[in-house]
């Protein structure tokens, strides 16, 4: 309702008298929580966990059906570490991209240097990811079977 030009901060009944204010406690109409019950975190963490648990054995069907699990989880991991290479490759040279930006454009000293620790970071990161893989094609025919053959 609006007096004199401004808005009354405090709703008026039909008769001009206040609305009493009503507190939540004092609401009848709305289900109150009951004091004793507490959120449980340890119960919801369990919870989480079970949940988790269910769906990791709903999308794991599929690799025992195979027949071998190792082959299975073999193949799995080549596809992943696949993917992570292409994604990682992309990254890198986009951060590469930006870091040689700013050191060619930067006036400031402190970015320059900043910048060039970026980019060895960038590249000695990259170079342990891609060397993973051909690590682990060098070892794999090792230890083929479960049996380390030297």
């Amino acid at each position: 309702m609006i007096q004199n030009g401004l808005p009354n901060p405090v709703p008026l009944l039909a008769d001009g008298e206040p609305e009493p204010i009503v507190t939540d406690m004092e609401r009848k109409d709305e289900p109150q929580p009951s004091p004793d019950r507490k959120y449980h975190y340890g119960q919801a963490i369990y919870w989480s966990f079970v949940a988790l648990a269910a769906v990791i054995i709903v999308t794991i069907q599929p690799v025992f059906a195979a027949g071998d699990f190792w082959d299975a989880f073999s193949t799995i991991m080549k596809d992943i570490y696949g993917k992570l290479l292409g994604i990682s490759t992309i990254v890198a040279v986009t951060a590469a991209t930006v870091a040689l930006l700013i050191r060619m454009i930067s006036r400031n000293q402190r970015a320059v240097d900043e910048a060039s620790s970026w980019l060895k970071r960038i590249l000695v990161t990259w170079i342990i990811l891609n060397t993973l893989g051909f690590i682990i094609a060098y070892l794999q025919p090792l230890i083929a079977g479960g049996q380390y053959n030297a």
